[in-house]
């Protein structure tokens, strides 16, 4: 008799639904606080607050609505081994149309299309409507319905260049692996994370977004110069534009060894007032660097896939888990998908302790950014950017804790006050 593996999937699945919305449900009646934490009184604008407010409130209800849909659907397929037949109809189909079914990989491949085909009819409203109803509404969306469908292509013809490869790579070494599958699939994956770092910002990234250098001027002047004070390889600066899709803000690095390269979103230089606000949110991004929160993370980040693959060449022969799941054969894909489902609460705690590290990373560059003499400027780019973005004011402590990677804003105010205090002490 096999053991209840399904149920105990559905079980995870329906208590960690409650457990989340339980969250959710704290920090909705945080966001509809109706004055500002007493740190950013004074600080922050009531014009700014009250439409940060009407902007998190709406987001929190679609969050409702899209959360229940999803679980629901999630649901409903397992409990109803959809899987199973989804599995079998792909089959038949790549069949129908001239393919050998009983090669795995064309098998596979077949399903993912149909995967891909339903994930993107399902989700196509929620996206619509997070665009251009919430987004729009509150000043944010900067996306014609065409760019948008001309974004939704691009990202399927990548999914189609890119993915069959990948999938016939992970089948060839799950049926081959023997003993050190999960070496060889780390390895893969390993390989695979430094190639698509390497051509994600040359490649891809500019079929979506426009990079172009950041002029001559007293920015590129200041930035240049902070970056040579910290030794920091910096080969290209340049600023894309966000602004064409979103006047959301933002900031990031990219790049290996001595080939470091910083990308400033136009939305963060129309937003914050003077050029020393920009330079110290790179500071604070240089601060990761320095740190090397970047390295930590990567390690991190790879530690846990190679546990993961651990895991599952544990469960991947198990006959009696395929058959709960209503499978008679054990395709290499599907046991990949089963054992992702298995290991919810464990991916859940993982997650939630990578986002305590995380907020510790943000403090610690921060404290970086402000030993460098920016603390006057940090403080006021991350009111700037906290306003500009509409970002939550109230929180919910524990699902702040939960959920998010960066400290909110009053966390990170305190703490450089706090750190200003110790100093003068």
């Amino acid at each position: 008799m096999a053991l209840p593996y399904l149920e105990a999937v559905l079980c995870f699945m329906i208590l960690m639904y409650i457990f989340e919305t339980y969250l959710d449900i704290r920090q909705h009646r945080a966001l509809k606080l109706p004055t500002l934490p007493k740190p950013l009184i004074g600080v922050i604008s009531g014009e700014k607050f009250e439409r940060s407010r009407a902007y998190s409130l709406d987001k929190s209800k679609f969050h409702f609505v899209h959360e229940a849909v999803t679980i629901l659907m999630d649901i409903t397929i397992l409990y109803y081994i959809v899987l199973p037949w989804f599995w079998k109809k792909s089959g038949e189909l790549a069949t129908n149309v001239g393919l050998n079914a009983e090669n795995e990989i064309i098998h596979t491949l077949a399903f993912l299309a149909g995967v891909m085909v339903w994930s993107q009819i399902t989700d196509l409203p929620f996206s619509l409507y997070s665009t251009f109803v919430i987004e729009a509404k509150h000043g944010f969306n900067k996306q014609t319905i065409w760019l948008f469908i001309r974004d939704m292509i691009k990202g399927i013809l990548l999914s189609i260049l890119f993915g069959p490869p990948i999938v016939a790579a992970i089948i060839i070494i799950v049926q081959n692996g023997g003993p050190y599958l999960a070496i060889y699939l780390w390895g893969f994956m390993f390989a695979l994370s430094l190639l698509m770092m390497t051509i994600y910002p040359i490649v891809i990234a500019p079929l979506f977004n426009k990079f172009t250098p950041l002029p001559e001027g007293v920015l590129r002047e200041k930035i240049e110069k902070l970056a040579a004070s910290l030794n920091f390889p910096l080969k290209k600066l340049f600023v894309v534009d966000g602004s064409t899709r979103s006047s959301h803000s933002n900031a990031y690095m990219y790049g290996f060894f001595k080939n470091k390269r910083i990308v400033l979103y136009d939305t963060l230089i129309q937003q914050c007032s003077n050029e020393d606000e920009i330079v110290s949110v790179i500071a604070h991004e240089l601060g990761h660097w320095k740190l090397s929160h970047t390295v930590y993370s990567f390690v991190a980040v790879q530690l846990l896939m190679f546990l993961q693959f651990g895991g599952y060449t544990l469960v991947r022969n198990s006959k009696e888990l395929f058959e709960s799941f209503g499978f008679e054969d054990q395709p290499v894909i599907i046991g990949l998908i089963i054992f992702q489902h298995t290991i919810i609460p464990v991916q859940h705690l993982l997650s939630f302790c990578l986002n305590l590290v995380s907020r510790a990373f943000e403090f610690q560059a921060d404290a970086f950014a402000k030993n460098l003499g920016y603390a006057p400027q940090l403080r006021a780019s991350l009111v700037k950017l906290q306003e500009e973005n509409l970002s939550a004011m109230n929180t919910d402590p524990w699902y702040s804790a939960y959920h998010y990677s960066h400290p909110p804003l009053v966390e990170r105010l305190s703490a450089l006050e706090d750190s200003d205090s110790k100093k003068e002490d």
